[in-house]
């Protein structure tokens, strides 16, 4: 069967990563493991659509070429990813329409706060619609799914959770010894962050992970610290680094996700603290790896880090609490190993992508008549 997936903020060849690139690739892949023919039929960015003049005037031509290309592709459904007031889809509800063919959205989120501003209502209200219009909205954040209860009907949400392939980040001892051996770190134990350095909630999350273990160096806690990322707050971050950190970090710089699985296998602790996460693929990349995390209880955090389980999550704006869960972390060699071994068992049992997606599959198959 053939489907339409359509993703109106980054279309999932985009060459910047992000989690929610991975959560679109991982998300197509499942299908597509499951026997889903799964085609682009367009790439038009709906992106800040509220702020973009052009981009309204850009929608009847983009709609008709994705009409043409849904058209001879034959789909049989249209699956739309990540659809909220910056970038609603447009383009789905009328190309579904017109072809009779079932409308529906991947993490879909309704806030109802965007309406009030003139800035963001017209986005608020095309995603508002396009919700609306579909038959299915699936949401991989309860939060999400909890919001959506204010527009749609229970029947017509549906929770799925996050999932990865975790055998793609199995731990890899021959990688831990080279990776170590390369670094030159012996014993010590090694914390491993990765996030791009752009200049929001990501840098500030890792300027205050450089921080709060600048604070453990000065108290004499070995430990080596790994940055994996890059971007434009590359050389604020690394100035900040060297002063809390000196000799004591290293910025492998833009690492593909396909090589990360020996970055985690050479880690002991995976830190970072998530500030205002949505969600946060890599805390599912490490506990895959068999490392424990050490993350703030913020946003999507704990619906995929298992606290006092998989990994310590302390609360927003408790600086004193981080440093300590970091400490802890650092100082225990059994409790690393124990929930290491419960983390990766965790993400395999609860965040597995085939099974999670796949359920995704077997409904759009359902919607469009095909069993």
């Amino acid at each position: 069967m053939n489907v339409a997936f359509y993703a109106p903020f980054k279309p999932l060849d985009h060459p910047a990563p992000s989690g929610d690139r991975t959560i679109g690739r991982e998300l197509a892949a499942a299908l597509a493991g499951e026997g889903l023919s799964v085609m682009t039929p367009s790439r038009f960015r709906s992106r800040w659509f509220s702020a973009r003049p052009a981009l309204w005037l850009a929608v009847p031509a983009a709609r008709r070429q994705a009409l043409r290309a849904a058209r001879e592709a034959d789909v049989k459904a249209w699956l739309t990813y990540h659809a909220y007031y910056k970038s609603p889809d447009v383009i789905g509800p009328y190309v579904a329409g017109r072809l009779g063919i079932p409308y529906v959205i991947f993490q879909g989120i309704y806030s109802t706060k965007q309406r009030r501003s003139l800035k963001t209502r017209l986005g608020f209200e095309c995603n508002r619609r396009s919700l609306l219009a579909a038959r299915l909205v699936f949401s991989n954040r309860r939060l999400d799914a909890e919001n959506l209860r204010r527009l749609l009907p229970e029947d017509r949400i549906v929770y799925v959770r996050p999932g990865i392939d975790a055998d793609a980040f199995a731990f890899d001892a021959a990688a831990r010894r080279g990776l170590r051996r390369e670094w030159n770190v012996g014993p010590t134990p090694v914390v491993v962050t990765a996030a791009m350095f752009r200049n929001d909630v990501k840098a500030v999350s890792l300027a205050y992970l450089f921080s709060r273990l600048g604070e453990l160096a000065r108290q004499g806690l070995p430990f080596f610290l790994v940055v994996a990322g890059d971007g434009e707050m590359r050389g604020q971050l690394a100035a900040l680094a060297e002063r809390e950190l000196p000799g004591r970090h290293r910025f492998l710089g833009l690492v593909p996700r396909e090589e990360l699985a020996a970055v985690y296998a050479a880690g002991d602790v995976f830190a970072f603290p998530g500030i205002r996460e949505s969600l946060g693929m890599v805390y599912l990349e490490a506990q895959a790896a068999g490392l424990p995390v050490a993350a703030l209880a913020d946003g999507g955090v704990p619906e995929v880090v298992a606290s006092g389980r998989t990994g310590l999550l302390t609360p927003p704006g408790d600086d004193a609490a981080y440093r300590q869960a970091l400490a802890t972390l650092l100082g225990d060699r059994e409790l690393r190993r124990t929930m290491g071994e419960a983390a990766a068992a965790s993400v395999r049992a609860d965040h597995d992508r085939t099974r999670n997606y796949g359920a995704v599959a077997g409904v759009l198959r359902r919607l469009a008549g095909g069993g």
